[in-house]
């Protein structure tokens, strides 16, 4: 059951830095690992502040196809959540759910990159 009050939902503009194959998982899912590098000033108490940073990031399903054909380098608009990246891990990889190209004169998170 989803529950609204507490809502787990990321939009970030990045670059694909890196990326993995496309795999399948034993139940025949297409999932492709990656990085993404995003890059942005950010106002924080009034300052201005550069923001970089690089997070783990897949795409599982039919968004996977989508991701695995982007180019490399490609400023993108990801949206998605953040999950453990295992069972009895600390860290966290962002899980995309959808992306969307960016005109080519944005870079990687002018002003309101991270929402």
């Amino acid at each position: 059951m989803r529950d609204e009050g507490s809502a787990n939902l990321l939009r970030l503009i990045a670059s694909i830095a890196e990326r993995d194959v496309l795999r399948y998982t034993p139940a025949g899912i297409p999932i492709v690992n990656a990085r993404l590098l995003h890059e942005s000033e950010q106002v924080e108490a009034g300052v201005v502040r550069k923001v970089e940073f690089e997070i783990a990031a897949l795409a599982a399903g039919e968004v996977s196809g989508r991701f695995n054909r982007a180019p490399l380098g490609a400023v993108m608009a990801f949206t998605g959540f953040l999950a453990r990246k295992g069972r009895n891990s600390k860290g966290l990889v962002f899980h995309v759910t959808n992306l969307e190209t960016q005109p080519s004169d944005t870079d990687t998170g002018a002003q309101d990159g991270i929402r």
